[in-house]
């Protein structure tokens, strides 16, 4: 791995997804960044978030990215995009869904790209091999963030090894992506406001040959067992052998003491399993009161934590990444002032809360809320109450499955570097099999619409003026529109301003 680096531009603490993702960013504007994380290896046993959603996806495509993570992906985006729930894995169907989590969605105009199930730990390693091979990012494994302050000019950490030995690194701003128990949080004096459901949860992850041949529902995303005694969760997480679940209600003393037994019991029969990992966890609903202290910002599970339900936890933080990323990009390549990055916390916190609130919905009912003991009766009695707990399952997880409202359409309308109306993603278009509309996106901003206009003349010379990298895309299609780096709006044309003072609100200037 690399050597430190004394001075950096942006050094980025945490080497999960979004400080990784953070340091593609940057990367992916010309900044040198350097990523500090503790772990030298990434495990594949704790599958943690296993969703990357559309959105995540189309965010990934710019990195060139996108391709190689369907090409690594165990579970092939066409595999599944059903729901089932169930008595048990082999047991009696109840209902289902069909086109859960966007992964339908290859080749529809409303996005570039798909959903996609791959397990977080997969996401890792290609990060990491993309840190690898750009020459701008640089990580650092084995190393540990013990203190940071910082001046007017800069940020100092101190970071320590394994082994005692200690560094100092200097860097012009630190992200903070250190996750849920927070160094850099802790450092600038944040805190987390919120709630955590009591409620305990077990995660299980575990080697069971030949057990797909016996699953009679067909392939899905996730089985849910309502089962009265062991409600729960299971799934695949390859199209070999290996299964992950989570048990609603049990304890880590009960998980530790018998797995094995409660994999039997979400499966149905008493299968012969090799438990590979186990995983207690608590669903946490917290959210930073601030985002930024100086040259100091928080990103990721540093500034939010989502209950898993929905599968936003993650992507969330990718979102994170991609916005605060171009903006301090921005900054260090010299074309937006300071004020930019202002509205980082005034974009992305309103956006952790809503997506928190949307997984608090998705938690009120859980598996253990939706059983009943007559679904594991005779016969006669699942019949009677089964049409009953379908449309009860129906209405309350509707919404945990197709939530591309939320994903595709959240906006940073009312921020103070967009215009007035805008702030929503570019709508999506295919130019041709495969050629997506955001291809043709420069790296920077860009103005899409009728070149022809006679305010493209006007937003060229603004552009000149204030420094600011644009690029102009031919498509008449589009009202003349002007996209940020991270491929939402910041301006439309019937907005008010000119073309240099929207230029200078898109970069943060203040007047």
């Amino acid at each position: 791995m690399s050597n430190p680096i004394n001075h950096v531009p942006v050094l980025v603490i945490g080497g999960g997804p979004v400080g990784l993702a953070t340091a593609m960013e940057l990367a992916h504007h010309g900044v040198t960044v350097q990523v500090v994380e503790p772990r030298a290896t990434v495990s594949p046993l704790r599958p943690r978030a296993k969703t990357t959603s559309a959105r995540t996806m189309e965010l990934f495509r710019r990195w060139g990215l996108s391709n190689i993570i369907r090409a690594r992906a165990a579970l092939p985006v066409t595999w599944s995009a059903e729901a089932v729930f169930t008595t048990s894995l082999l047991g009696r169907e109840i209902t289902r869904f069909h086109n859960c989590f966007g992964l339908n969605l290859t080749g529809e105009d409303l996005a570039a790209e798909a959903g996609q199930q791959i397990p977080q730990p997969a996401i890792e390693e290609i990060l990491r091999d993309a840190i690898e091979s750009t020459p701008h990012a640089s990580l650092l494994t084995g190393w540990t963030l013990t203190d940071l302050c910082q001046d007017n000019d800069q940020v100092t950490a101190r970071i320590e090894n394994r082994d005692g030995t200690t560094r100092m690194l200097h860097a012009d701003f630190i992200v903070g992506a250190d996750g849920a128990w927070s160094k850099v949080r802790e450092a600038i004096g944040a805190r987390y406001e919120g709630s955590a459901d009591e409620r305990p949860n077990f995660n299980i992850v575990f080697r069971a040959p030949a057990l797909a041949d016996r699953v009679p529902h067909g392939p899905a995303v996730h089985y849910w067992v309502l089962h009265p005694r062991r409600p729960g969760l299971i799934g695949r997480l390859d199209l070999d052998d290996m299964w992950w679940c989570i048990a609603q209600g049990v304890s880590e003393e009960q998980g530790n003491a018998d797995p094995l037994g409660i994999v039997r019991q979400l499966v149905g029969a008493d299968i012969e399993a090799d438990i590979l990992a186990t995983d207690p966890w608590k669903a946490k609903l917290l959210l930073a009161d601030h985002y930024r202290a100086g040259r100091v910002f928080l990103a990721g599970d540093a500034a939010h934590l989502n209950p898993p339900w929905g599968g936003h936890g993650f992507n969330t933080g990718i979102g994170d990444a991609v916005n605060l990323g171009w903006k301090l990009a921005a900054v260090v390549n010299g074309w937006a002032p300071d004020g930019l990055l202002d509205s980082y916390e005034a974009e992305r916190k309103p956006i952790a809360a809503q997506t928190i609130a949307a997984a608090a919905r998705n938690m009120a009912t859980l598996a253990p809320e939706l059983s009943d003991e007559r679904l594991v009766g005779t016969r006669a009695e699942f019949d009677v109450i089964r049409p009953v707990v379908a449309r009860a399952v129906q209405h309350t997880k509707h919404s945990e499955f197709h939530s591309l409202d939320l994903v595709l359409g959240y906006t940073y309308q009312g921020s103070p570097v967009v215009s007035d109306k805008a702030g929503g993603r570019l709508a999506h278009s295919w130019l041709g099999p495969g050629d997506s509309l955001y291809d043709h996106l420069g790296p920077e901003f860009t103005l899409v619409g009728d070149l022809g206009d006679p305010l493209v003349t006007e937003f060229e010379d603004a552009a000149r003026t204030e420094a600011v990298p644009l690029t102009l895309l031919d498509h008449p299609a589009t009202s003349l529109t002007l996209v940020r780096p991270d491929q939402h709006i910041a301006w439309t044309a019937g907005e008010p301003g000119g073309p240099r003072e929207t230029l200078r609100r898109a970069i943060g200037h203040h007047n």
